[in-house]
């Protein structure tokens, strides 16, 4: 049996490392942080950032790199608040190469810039596998999803430096048991803080945001 797929992996993840040391290296120069906002499809990851431009203006300047397999309607709904987003298409790939992010990311202004939001594509898999760069990894997670992604999908909510949970204002119209989810991210992650928001009506956002305002 031949196993020629081992070396092209490390190859590829080895690749990915270098862009996002190099990544690194850039936000480091210009005094930027790079949020990685990582959920399946339908967590509510653009309304939340939708919901972050409102929070955040006037307060800090961002830019938004978003990550989709096809199409640009979701940069196209920042730019619509005023955010300068750019769209990566991936085709058939399941997470944002970090070199793509890094090629993006140049192409911003070197200065103007507090932060660099990241919409990776829709998965709790691929892209919590790969560096991109980031000062850190934010998983969202919608309670129309379940309780029990945390447990499922451990790494992600492991690597993440905090868990946003969405659509809270769903609450009284489903069986997401809001104390099992929290109890099975503490079991994960004890000191990862967890936000419960709603973009759709703003709960939460103001916490968030000024927390992500004192991160380093």
């Amino acid at each position: 049996m031949s196993h020629t797929h081992i070396p092209i992996y490390r190859a590829v993840m080895e690749d990915s490392t270098r862009w996002a040391e190099a990544t690194r290296a850039l936000l480091t120069e210009r005094r930027q942080k790079l949020f990685n906002f990582i959920g399946s499809p339908g967590a509510g990851k653009t309304a939340l950032l939708e919901a972050l431009a409102r929070a955040l203006k006037g307060r800090v300047q961002f830019a938004v790199i978003e990550g989709d397999c096809a199409g640009t309607r979701d940069a196209e709904r920042l730019a619509a608040e005023g955010v300068q987003a750019v769209q990566i298409v991936t085709g058939a790939g399941c997470h944002l190469p970090a070199e793509s992010v890094h090629q993006v990311l140049r192409d911003l202004p070197a200065t103007g810039l507090d932060f660099v939001l990241v919409e990776n594509v829709g998965n709790l898999v691929c892209p919590a596998a790969f560096d991109i760069g980031e000062t850190a990894k934010l998983a969202v997670l919608s309670v129309t999803e379940g309780e029990d992604k945390p447990l499922k999908y451990p790494t992600l909510f492991r690597q993440a430096a905090a868990t946003v949970l969405t659509k809270v204002d769903l609450l009284p119209h489903l069986r997401f048991n809001l104390a099992k989810c929290r109890a099975a991210l503490h079991q994960i992650k004890a000191a990862a803080p967890v936000f419960e928001l709603s973009g759709k009506t703003g709960q939460g956002i103001g916490a968030f945001a000024d927390w992500l305002l004192r991160q380093k």
